[in-house]
């Protein structure tokens, strides 16, 4: 059935106007923001396969490729993907503990945990500071299981070198949510902060995100 067979009254755009957005089901507000089905779904039952297959926790971690395939539509993953990305972006200045300045491990865990908390890979990145510890970009190193080789100082180092990067923050994440750190993070930590004594590039910190926690190796010494 198309949404516009429905009675007006039950479409989910005219219940959110009259009854706001707490009345919606997930798949309806789900369909608000995709705005339309396709050939053989209307926008409500597609939002119920998609939900079937991946709750909201769970599309929030999906890559844009992924949704693609999944929607069979590149508008409608992109629309997603940015409506999390906004959800990510607000958590991150409803926290209120990150500035582009870096004071504390804290900050940069409020700055990365809403983009790595729902990923299903490590992911490695060098956040580069410059000489009063305001963030100048943050790089992806590398995606997969964190290995020593493959975290080759070269690769850290070489857009803080581009960059004229003063310090920078080393961060990754446990998919797990266990934040604990394993011998091939000390390995790694200990790698890049000698790599960073003879290039004259501070580590100041290797942040290790979890499920909604952090380990900072600063902090515990």
């Amino acid at each position: 059935m198309k949404i516009k067979e429905l009675p007006w009254f039950d479409r989910p755009w005219t219940r959110l106007k009259k009854k706001g957005l707490s009345a919606l089901s997930d798949a309806e507000l789900l369909a608000v923001v995709l705005g339309r089905g396709n050939t053989q779904e209307n926008a409500v039952d597609l939002s119920h396969r998609v939900l079937k297959t991946s709750n909201f926790d769970k599309l929030g971690g999906l890559s844009l490729g992924e949704l693609e395939q999944m929607l069979g539509n590149d508008i409608q993953a992109m629309k997603i993907s940015a409506m999390f990305e906004i959800y990510r972006r607000t958590n991150r200045l409803s926290r209120k503990g990150f500035s582009t300045q870096v004071k504390t491990p804290e900050d940069v865990f409020n700055h990365f945990v809403d983009i790595l908390k729902d990923v299903k890979k490590e992911h490695f990145y060098a956040l580069l500071l410059d000489t009063k510890n305001r963030v100048i970009s943050e790089e992806l190193i590398s995606v997969g299981t964190l290995n020593a080789s493959l975290i080759h100082p070269r690769e850290v180092f070489n857009p803080a070198i581009k960059q004229c990067s003063h310090a920078m923050v080393l961060v990754h994440n446990h998919p797990s949510g266990d934040c604990t750190p394993s011998g091939e993070d000390y390995q790694v930590t200990k790698t890049l902060t000698d790599a960073g004594d003879l290039l004259g590039i501070s580590v100041l910190d290797h942040i290790i995100i979890g499920n909604e926690k952090f380990y900072s190796f600063k902090e515990k010494g």
